[in-house]
């Protein structure tokens, strides 16, 4: 492997009329030192996860007589049983008897966990839960001692510009250390209506999947889960679960195996400056209903489309998107007071009963195919068939259509592979082959880039792309 080097040259320039105007004393900078006592203290506790999945083989295989010439060939040609995938990448201890946190992404589909330490020590996991919607599962080992551990933090708190440290296993090269800066809080990078996002510019990769993201204190703030990148590689892009979420689904795996969400029974989009003036709002707040679910606990509240939530269970909403967490960790059949307004009356307060969200299956069921085949936007298209999904190891939990061809001269060359699958079309889901070939026609019309979200590698990827082929 060749090594690249680079050698950064400056210029400092010095004018004495500044230096003249420079205060006596300069104001002290909060900022670490050096971040080797957190190293040293945290990364006993991050992980390596590895998987295997034995894949049906579909090829047909020789196999020799015993007592033939030939038959030392059938150890090199395998026992018909098929092949062993393996995936990598990282988790962390989050108590003394065994429970570790990753990204189901890292643990999807796998029949075999394995849990490596810094110092080589290897167990095998048993899978406790997973979550698809906000990619979280559980682990538990069996040590037979306490185990060291780490500590989650309120991620609440979590301020733009802090510093903020990663401890994960990046293409396998373990306990890795890379630091940086909170970015930006809140991100939604069209996974779903749960996303919530801390942005940073620390260096994550293909493999930190599932690590922790660390305070100064040497708190867990969030999850790795996501980079955004052009070239499959960090460029300050990444993005981590929140670790209040990452809990709270945690905690209803542990106590569940699975996910129990509240379910309000109404979609809603932002409040924009118009609307909000419209309404006689002070500030664009809240969340507009867009739409009530007949019979669902919205509609029996009263609520109809087109009031405004402002505030749920006593907690104001700054944006639409703070009520799906809300939501989601209310308890099933509790009552939880919503106050809203309704356009030229004032506002009120409506009892609402949650109830249970019924979850959708995450995963194409084997046997069920999808047919046909596209060509839109100079890429051609495919169903996502189990055998695909097998071929270019794609999670069940992603949905869309498979890229097999591109144009070189269309515009998505040089941005689209073959081997992504595309999940949404300016941000709208792709359902199959003939809806991807629709949505892609319609936002040609426009005359305008066309933002296209891929899944690749188990990370999502937006790109803006001419319609033209």
């Amino acid at each position: 492997m060749k090594l690249l080097r680079a050698a950064l040259l400056g210029t400092a320039l010095t004018f004495s009329g500044m230096a003249m105007m420079a205060p006596a004393a300069s104001a002290q900078v909060d900022r670490p030192v050096s971040f080797v006592d957190l190293a040293e203290r945290l990364s006993p506790a991050v992980v390596n996860i590895s998987t295997s999945q034995n894949i049906e083989a579909n090829v047909e295989r020789p196999e020799f007589p015993d007592g033939s010439p030939l038959e030392r060939f059938n150890d090199f040609f395998g026992n018909g049983e098929g092949r062993i995938a393996s995936s990598l990448g990282s988790g962390f201890v989050v108590s003394a008897d065994g429970t570790i946190l990753t990204n189901n992404h890292v643990i999807e589909d796998a029949d075999v966990i394995e849990v490596t330490f810094p110092d080589g020590e290897t167990f095998t996991a048993k899978l406790i839960g997973r979550d698809p919607k906000t990619d979280v599962a559980v682990l538990k080992i069996e040590a037979g001692r306490d185990l060291p551990f780490v500590e989650m933090s309120d991620s609440d708190d979590v301020k733009v510009g802090e510093w903020v440290m990663a401890i994960g296993n990046p293409f396998g090269y373990a306990g890795t250390v890379t630091v940086g800066i909170v970015s930006a809080r809140n991100r939604n990078i069209g996974n779903n209506a749960f996303d919530d996002f801390i942005q940073s510019d620390v260096a994550i990769n293909k493999g930190n999947s599932g690590g922790p993201l660390f305070n100064m204190d040497g708190k867990v703030v969030g999850m790795n889960t996501a980079i955004i990148s052009p070239t499959g590689g960090s460029i300050g892009l990444s993005f981590t679960t929140p670790s209040n979420i990452v809990s709270q689904v945690a905690g209803q795996l542990e106590d569940f195996g699975e996910t129990r969400r509240g379910f309000l029974g109404a979609s809603v989009q932002p409040v924009t400056k118009d609307i909000a003036e419209s309404y006689k709002l002070d500030e664009a707040k809240g969340a507009l209903i867009k739409r009530v679910a007949k019979d669902g606990p919205a509609d029996k509240a009263g609520l109809q489309v087109g009031d405004i939530i402002l505030s749920y269970n006593g907690e104001a909403l700054d944006k639409s998107s703070d009520i799906f967490l809300k939501v989601a960790d209310t308890k099933i059949d509790s009552a939880v007071k919503v106050r809203y307004v309704r356009k030229g009356k004032k506002a009120a307060t409506a009892s609402v009963t949650i109830t249970r969200l019924e979850e959708e299956k995450p995963s194409i069921p084997d046997g069920e195919v999808q047919s046909g085949k596209v060509v839109a936007m100079g890429v051609a298209a495919e169903a996502l068939t189990p055998a695909l999904r097998r071929k270019y190891r794609i999670p069940g939990s992603v949905n869309g259509v498979l890229i097999t061809r591109i144009k070189s001269s269309s515009g998505a060359s040089g941005k689209l592979r073959v081997g992504d699958v595309v999940s949404q079309v300016e941000y709208k889901d792709v359902k199959d082959v003939e809806d991807f070939k629709t949505k892609v026609e319609t936002a040609s019309e426009a005359g305008l880039p066309i933002m296209i979200l891929v899944n690749r590698g188990g990370y999502p990827v937006i790109y803006s792309i001419r319609g033209s082929s």
